[in-house]
């Protein structure tokens, strides 16, 4: 059922919006598109049917031969980032252009972006832990450690799923109700409502 539509953009900010009334709301810019068709798939060649969209031009001397005749088939110049988006509702043919007009003001839709990597991280703000309490009765740099990890002689193991610490962040997120706000037609921008994973300048996918 075509029922989807989206489209690449790139976070730029965070921002206010105040309505007439005053009610203040943070907003996110995204710079959505414009995205150049560069494929089209078709339920009979490949067994489903979706559009891939190209967005963020890529330098010649860094992209392969491969990627400039794949570009050159939509008679764009090679892109940076492709993504293929499946059950579309925009009929669009290889190299038209797909911009943030496909969206209206008020539409909810869903972001699907990657979070800020924090690097190795220990189980206080990896976990919430609370630590051990005060440094008194003897104890001795305490206060963020993860304390027991589990029995001795009967398990004699560490049991799968044992919060520690590790690796935090670049997890692929999707916001889903969220709300457009505003849309910048010549400047390519989106407002949209709360806050989307992240850093600036992130590849962020907006589908409704």
């Amino acid at each position: 059922m075509k029922n989807m539509k989206g489209i690449i953009g790139k976070k730029v900010g965070m921002t206010s919006v105040f309505d007439p009334s005053g009610k203040q709301t943070a907003c996110t810019i995204i710079e959505a598109g414009p995205c150049v068709v560069t494929q089209v798939r078709t339920k009979e060649n490949d067994g489903y049917e979706a559009l891939q969209l190209s967005f963020g031009d890529k330098n010649d001397k860094h992209s392969t031969l491969a990627e400039k005749n794949h570009f050159a088939k939509a008679s764009t110049s090679p892109k940076k980032f492709s993504k293929e988006f499946r059950n579309t509702s925009l009929e669009k043919n290889i190299g038209e252009t797909v911009t943030v007009d496909i969206f209206s003001e008020g539409d909810k839709v869903e972001v699907i972006g990657t979070t800020k990597g924090k690097g190795f991280q220990g189980v206080v703000k990896r976990h919430g832990f609370h630590g051990v309490g005060q440094q008194s009765h003897g104890q001795h740099d305490r206060q963020r450690a993860p304390g027991s990890l589990g029995n001795s002689s009967d398990a004699s193991r560490v049991m799968k799923g044992m919060k520690m610490g590790g690796r935090m962040g670049s997890d692929r997120v999707k916001m889903k109700g969220l709300k457009v706000v505003k849309i910048f037609a010549e400047k390519n921008y989106i407002l949209i409502s709360g806050s989307v994973p992240g850093h600036n300048g992130s590849i962020v996918l907006i589908q409704k």
